[in-house]
């Protein structure tokens, strides 16, 4: 069903339900109350037919039609046409999912076109009903509640969000490689959800500042004004996280290069303790290579060869080789190879 719920409301008290918008439209007329009909994905020809009885923005309905509109509010003649986009934090994915809806208010009627599950309108009707001498003010109380309900339901974010970077600042340390891609997540969430709630501000001083056709009661301003203190400290948060997160992925980005820094090194130091031991190596094979060649020349089994009849060739020969060896000991030692 795209339509939620519709009432006519007069002096604040509803008086029937009726069946379809046009049974509503005859209450109206006959009654002169409030019309307050809340539609849920709603066809273009029951949007139409409200557009058509309430001589409704053209464009405004196409807007509520299409969606992925940011938050705004625009003057339509005596309508107003506000965008909203509400909230809510899931717990299971740790993930902030966006919904959007669309208000028309005039003098004798609010239209809410909602495209997800919140806000949570139906709550908002119970409290206003409750509420008869309030609701009495018109379709302005209406919008209040309305307002009030979406920013209500902003703080469970708030504080999902806050839990979130929490944890974040506990992984930085702890080497978490996925930490950077969180860190990118939630910045984008964050994001998201500050370009939803800044317009707020904005909104809410301008209904609080009403038109020359459209002054606000007294109890109204009050009402929107306490909205909007929870708006300003909201973006106040929101601006908080979105500096916060941006310190951590500058902090991450520096443990991340400490870190490889600090790996570059031990590959250094590695690599410095494996030449020192290649040069002892090379060194002592050096040494024993000179008495090896020596010996290895002498060894050889021909009939002719000098000095094999000389009685000094062998001392002489050992002398040379314990020479070579220690002439190129103390070559490497001077260089400290060894």
């Amino acid at each position: 069903m795209t339509i939620i719920d519709n009432a006519v409301y007069v002096n604040g008290l509803r008086t029937e339900d009726p069946e379809d918008l046009d049974e509503t439209y005859f209450l109206l007329r006959q009654r002169e109350g409030m019309a307050w009909i809340g539609l849920y994905r709603p066809d273009p020809e029951e949007l139409h037919s409200v557009g058509e009885e309430f001589d409704l923005n053209a464009l405004a309905i196409e807007d509520a039609l299409a969606g992925h509109q940011r938050a705004k509010l625009e003057h339509y003649g005596e309508c107003l046409f506000l965008v909203l986009r509400p909230a809510r934090y899931r717990d299971d994915e740790e993930k902030v999912d966006f919904g959007e809806i669309h208000v028309f208010v005039g003098d004798e009627y609010v239209v809410t076109v909602r495209h997800a599950e919140s806000p949570d309108l139906a709550k908002v009707r119970r409290r206003m009903e409750a509420m008869p001498e309030f609701l009495a003010l018109g379709p302005d109380a209406v919008l209040y509640g309305i307002l009030d309900q979406v920013v209500d339901e902003y703080e469970p974010v708030v504080a999902g969000l806050e839990n979130d970077i929490d944890e974040i600042e506990d992984d930085l340390f702890g080497a978490d490689p996925d930490v950077s891609r969180r860190i990118y997540e939630l910045s984008r969430q964050v994001i998201t959800f500050q370009r939803a709630t800044s317009p707020l501000a904005g909104i809410l001083q301008a209904l609080m500042a009403g038109t020359p056709d459209r002054e606000q009661a007294t109890e109204l301003r009050d009402h929107y004004r306490d909205v909007l203190d929870h708006v300003i400290r909201l973006n106040e948060r929101v601006a908080s996280f979105r500096a916060l997160l941006q310190n951590a992925l500058a902090v991450n980005a520096a443990l991340v290069a400490q870190r490889q820094n600090d790996e570059m090194q031990r590959m250094t130091e590695s690599s410095f303790e494996q030449n020192e031991q290649v040069k002892r190596i090379s060194s002592w094979a050096a040494i024993l290579f000179a008495p090896t060649l020596v010996a290895s020349i002498y060894g050889m089994n021909f009939a002719n060869m000098p000095e094999l009849a000389w009685t000094y060739g062998y001392p002489y020969a050992l002398g040379l080789m314990v020479a070579m060896g220690l002439v190129l000991y103390l070559a490497f030692k001077h260089n400290k190879w060894i």
